[in-house]
């Protein structure tokens, strides 16, 4: 709930001329989302509100990303063609930008692996997409399973560093996934946040 929260508030602050969708969508994303997260916490038991829950995660991943090149690609516009923009907007849009790349990948890397956390906690076998150092043979203890925390470290490991660091793709969704996350990080630091920093007075 809190990475949608920071994902949204990222996008509700960014500049008119580079925002993609109207301020308040941010708003009725919010509601939309945090709703089926709350009636799993109240009916644990439920079948049916899980389900709705990672049906929207991911309805909410796939149109993120897509949304997330809209936006830098309205930053490189805004570069070329309207370069009287302030270097400090750049610069806080390149960050707001950084982190929605951070949070919604990390979403991405949660749903998708092993079927996503239900699975994951029940007695299904999957062949992983990740393998963290703590499932090795002598890694962690015995049952380790990874939560958010891990899948968020993971995201931002892989736009800081823009390579696999502890935590290995084991799966061709997963390196597509990562490949996607570090090109969307790298350009926004190289063209935006750069040419922010040359700006600014």
């Amino acid at each position: 709930m809190l990475a949608i929260l920071a994902v949204l508030f990222s996008l509700e602050r960014l500049p008119e001329l580079v925002r993609v969708v109207p301020g308040w969508t941010s708003y009725f994303v919010a509601a939309a989302m945090i709703g089926p997260m709350v009636a799993v916490t109240l009916a644990p038991a439920s079948v049916l509100w899980p389900r709705i829950e990672r049906a929207l995660l991911l309805l909410f991943v796939v149109i993120a990303i897509p949304g997330m090149v809209a936006v830098l690609s309205a930053l490189v516009r805004t570069i070329v063609f309207r370069p009287v923009i302030s270097g400090f907007h750049l610069l806080t849009s390149s960050i707001e930008l950084w982190v929605m790349n951070v949070f919604v990948f990390s979403l991405a890397y949660w749903q998708l692996d092993r079927g996503g956390p239900a699975a994951r906690n029940g007695s299904e076998s999957v062949e992983p997409d990740w393998r963290f150092p703590q499932q090795a043979p002598e890694g962690g203890p015995p049952g380790w399973q990874p939560m958010y925390a891990d899948y968020l470290f993971l995201s931002f490991c892989t736009a800081t560093a823009f390579s696999p660091t502890d935590t290995l793709p084991m799966t061709r969704r997963a390196k597509m996934l990562m490949m996607v996350e570090s090109t969307i990080s790298l350009a926004t630091i190289l063209l935006v946040a750069a040419r922010a920093v040359g700006i600014l007075k």
